[in-house]
């Protein structure tokens, strides 16, 4: 056997398998969104954006030291 035959990584001399059907998106694709779409989610953005939502409290008790 010579040196070269030992330092060949062995995992390499297989194929590798198939990919996995879960890559591959099955049914129609996306279709782009309508101008009254992007007015739409545009309007929701800004929205979100601009108002806060309420925090809830944070206590600094553990529930072993709120029992």
């Amino acid at each position: 056997m010579s040196s070269t035959d030992r330092d060949v990584d062995h995992a390499l001399a297989y194929p590798e398998p198939p990919v996995s059907p879960l890559w591959h998106r099955h049914g129609t694709k996306a279709c782009p969104l309508t101008p009254e779409q992007q007015r739409h989610n545009r309007e929701l953005l800004d929205i979100a954006q601009r108002t806060t939502r309420p925090r809830s409290p944070r206590t600094t008790e553990t529930l072993a030291e709120a029992n």
